[in-house]
């Protein structure tokens, strides 16, 4: 568990926790989670193979670490299905589902303000 997690947990857990906003970043927060939600959210039910194919970059470890973070926040669910071999499928939840119009929004202000960002200049 990444250290924003683990200490909005402990936050949430002792009573302490304050801030929405970190509750929020810590459920997004990594690399690959957004884009994750994306494409569940756009795409639909997804296999971990077809989710890897459309993130060639990350590493199947990663990958792994990032979807269990989601499914242990109840945002991404996990159905494995009893058959040989393995079949295992990954879909948003309610809850993720919800999260669908932020990272929407995320996406559409990106493309509107890349252009202020010199590193963008050679993408």
């Amino acid at each position: 568990m990444s250290d924003l997690r683990s200490a909005i947990k402990r936050e949430i857990e002792s009573g302490e926790f304050n801030c929405e906003k970190e509750l929020t970043l810590s459920i997004i927060s990594g690399k690959w989670k957004i884009i994750i939600i994306y494409y569940l959210g756009t795409e639909g039910v997804l296999r971990f193979s077809e989710i890897n194919r459309l993130l060639p970059k990350i590493s199947h470890k990663v990958l792994t670490t990032q979807i269990r973070e989601l499914e242990e926040d109840g945002v991404v669910h996990r159905e494995v299905f009893a058959e040989v071999p393995s079949k295992v499928e990954y879909s948003l939840t309610t809850l993720g589902e919800s999260l669908i119009p932020i990272v929407l929004m995320m996406d559409e202000w990106g493309k509107k303000n890349i252009k202020h960002f010199p590193i963008a200049k050679n993408v």
